[in-house]
């Protein structure tokens, strides 16, 4: 029986959530595509006959222009030496870019933790030889040839074979959780992030970045759950957009939130959202700290 911690990193919109709902067969983790859809560290639990691998998703790797930025940054950085192993996630269409260059220096080669380049994306790219020239550019930035699987998160190609290769890597030990659980996140935190990739799903530009969101009450009963959550957005004009005419974008977002989580606990749910103004709730600690965006390492 083999068991062990393995780090998914990578630069924003990669993929790596998708590919990590993928591989668990069932949505555990929000997956858009848009950047910084992953915003704080989630485990998803995998076990099969061979034993149990506990991923660690991260928020996409980039230079921190804020101090929410810095904390995304810690997400991924922190999870890196704790890991058994490490899943480099890069888009297989384009050739390594500045972006991946930063990551290796950065964050990888500071651990001795084994990686595993994982080239996503294969279904965008039908040219075998372009698939070959952007591997070698990966490679490049490498100072010794690594282990490579190319892949297709968003159809499932090769995601046994991943497994496999995976669990080659990992130590022999017990399974470190139940085998019956997938997650260790709360309904909370559930909540928090379903709602979210509603809005993520809704609306444009600034929008998605500029929002959190904050259980506010959670009731539990046997015949329905009754959540009160807050939307905070750092603009007048962003909580009108959010709002929408007439109410009309928030009534989505929270019908859409809510057939979601009914389908999780299975029972009915009432789902109460409030839209309220956090000026520069990026750049406050306090305020970051409240929403739960504070490193714990």
């Amino acid at each position: 029986m083999k068991s062990g911690f393995v780090s998914i990193i990578g630069r924003p919109n990669v993929g790596k959530s998708t590919m990590l709902n993928q591989v668990l067969g069932q949505k555990i983790v929000i997956a858009t595509d848009k950047a910084q859809t992953t915003r704080k560290r989630i485990k998803g639990i995998l076990t099969n006959e061979t034993g149990q691998i506990v991923f660690v998703d991260t928020p996409g790797i980039h230079k921190p222009i804020n101090k929410f930025g810095e904390f995304l940054l810690d997400e991924a950085k922190v999870s890196v030496p704790d890991s058994d192993l490490v899943l480099f996630l890069v888009d297989a269409s384009e050739p390594a870019g500045k972006g991946d260059k930063w990551i290796i220096e950065n964050v990888i080669s500071k651990t001795n933790v084994p990686v595993i380049l994982v080239m996503n994306k294969l279904d965008k790219i039908s040219n075998q030889d372009k698939i070959t020239e952007n591997y070698e550019s990966y490679q490049k930035l490498f100072e010794k040839e690594i282990p490579v699987i190319k892949i297709s998160a968003k159809t499932g190609k090769n995601k046994s074979k991943l497994v496999d290769m995976i669990m080659e890597y990992l130590p022999e030990g017990e399974l470190l959780y139940p085998e019956d659980i997938v997650t260790e996140e709360s309904m909370r935190q559930i909540v928090e992030e379903i709602v979210r990739e509603k809005i993520l799903l809704n609306t444009k530009e600034e929008i998605p970045h500029s929002v959190a969101i904050k259980v506010d009450k959670y009731e539990e009963t046997p015949d329905i759950d009754r959540i009160y959550a807050i939307i905070y957005c750092e603009h007048k004009s962003q909580k009108g957009i959010l709002i929408g005419k007439g109410g009309s974008l928030l009534k989505k977002i929270g019908t859409e939130a809510r057939l979601d989580l009914e389908n999780i606990v299975e029972k009915k749910v009432f789902l109460s959202l409030q839209v309220k103004i956090e000026k520069d709730w990026r750049k406050n600690d306090k305020v970051l700290k409240n929403l739960g965006y504070v490193s714990d390492n």
